[in-house]
């Protein structure tokens, strides 16, 4: 079973024998986890086919906060943004890793 890691900065490791992996490598630095868009929220949602209430499961925050997403009320931060750039990037294995993680 592969065990991942979501990083403050955006990066997905993967956790082998006490270290971490890059599943790709960046450099943190040069690449800063962007703000995400309302369109951006809705488009990764809707990419996933998934509906508020299915997506905010699967990313295991209230459906609140994706309608508030959604509508421009707030605007994702800190680890719920990283989250988001990751997820726009590589879908599959965010979901695979949040798969059986997330209290429902």
């Amino acid at each position: 079973m592969q065990r991942l890691r979501l990083k403050a900065d955006g990066r997905i490791v993967e956790l082998r024998d006490g270290q971490e992996f890059p599943l790709v490598p960046s450099d943190p630095i040069a690449m800063p986890v962007p703000m995400v868009s309302v369109s951006d929220v809705r488009g990764l949602r809707q990419r996933a086919s998934l509906t508020q209430i299915e997506f905010a499961a699967r990313l295991g925050v209230p459906v609140e906060t994706i309608r508030n997403w959604e509508q421009g009320k707030r605007m994702p931060r800190g680890p719920a943004r990283a989250l988001l750039a990751v997820l726009a990037h590589a879908p599959d294995t965010v979901f695979k890793a949040l798969d059986g993680h997330i209290a429902g």
